[in-house]
């Protein structure tokens, strides 16, 4: 007899299908009131009322990487808990060691969390530390906790049809980064050094931290916050239709593709807009506000433009590029996986 086990796909690398996603985050555990927003597909952070306060609750793992991954995991939850219209406070870590580490780099973690943190007014507050059989490279498991600002959290939901969507600084930051990082040798067979640094320097300059944007977008009217992740800047406006119940029309042309991250991914013959996209922010408007929204952040030195809409109906979004339109397609598997898989 075949068991229902049997009958199961394997899973590749990567989210897991989205299908698969929403069955499984029926599984919630006990009922509590005081969680206004629990699990769901394409939210960002748990939302839960705790007295006078609500918190912002966001666990994410950094598992692709080897060199900086604390400064990653640091990052990459706090773009979360600040796409909620909350300010990172606290976090802790599950750090996972491969057998043979040695105490140099477990401190240099450490240290990369504090700095990191530091740099956001956000206190290490605990975790755990371990060497793991089974593993090739360290593995940091983030959790970070917030406060919200104001009395309403931003939900990837809350996209409305007509709204603007604005993408923030461009796409595959962190794919760009982390290639550049982790396969620096290859790169520089193939390009000059500068260029394979001013990549490497992602990390920094534009910056994984997507806070400072996301505190700005409260001021003018935000209506959903989004932080693409794994599958880039295509998965997440798709999970931005997802979660809002929405379609939307991304223009392929308006999308910021900076000049490091074009060359890298034309080397690897990879799509940008599929490559680990923290970093930037997707964040949505009434279009008067997205352009005054757009305005702001030049005056502050950091890039935006408009990208697209939110349009009526699910099962409808299109990428547009020079007049023509197609489905708009994406997928959870990364494309950085392609050359770091």
């Amino acid at each position: 007899m075949v068991t229902q086990f049997e009958q199961t796909m394997a899973l590749r690398t990567g989210k897991l299908p989205p299908e698969l996603l929403r069955q499984l985050i029926r599984h919630s555990g006990a009922k509590d009131r005081r969680v206004l927003l629990g699990p769901k597909v394409g939210e960002d952070a748990a939302v839960v009322r705790l007295g006078d306060q609500t918190l912002v609750l966001k666990t994410d793992p950094v598992t692709y990487a080897s060199d900086m991954i604390g400064w990653y995991a640091v990052n990459v939850n706090a773009n979360d808990i600040a796409t909620r219209g909350a300010e990172p406070a606290w976090f802790q870590a599950v750090v996972l060691l491969p057998e043979g580490s040695d105490e140099a780099l477990v401190e240099d973690i450490f240290k990369q969390i504090s700095a990191a943190a530091k740099a956001l007014g956000v206190a290490v507050t605990g975790g755990h530390t371990e060497v793991t059989p089974g593993i090739d490279r360290p593995i940091v498991v983030g959790d970070m906790h917030g406060v919200l600002n104001g009395s309403r959290p931003v939900l990837t939901s809350g996209a409305r049809a007509g709204d603007a969507i604005v993408l923030t600084k461009g796409a595959g930051i962190e794919g760009t980064a982390l290639i550049a990082r982790e396969k620096r040798r290859e790169l520089l067979k193939a390009f000059d050094r500068r260029l394979v640094d001013r990549a490497s320097k992602y990390l920094f300059d534009p910056g994984l931290s997507v806070v400072p944007e996301a505190k700005l977008a409260l001021s003018y009217g935000v209506t959903a916050m989004h932080d693409p992740t794994e599958g880039g800047v295509s998965m997440g406006v798709s999970e931005l239709a997802e979660a809002s119940g929405r379609s939307v029309r991304l223009d392929l042309d308006a999308v910021i593709v900076r000049h490091e991250t074009e060359l890298i991914c034309k080397k690897y013959g990879i799509d940008p807009l599929g490559l680990l996209g923290s970093g930037a922010l997707l964040a949505t408007f009434a279009p008067k506000n997205a352009d005054a929204y757009v305005r702001s952040l030049a005056r502050k030195g950091i890039d935006a433009v408009i990208v697209g809409n939110m349009i009526p109906g699910r099962g409808r979004s299109v990428a547009v590029s020079k007049g023509a339109s197609r489905p708009l397609s994406s997928s959870e598997r990364d494309e950085v996986l392609k050359v770091l898989g």
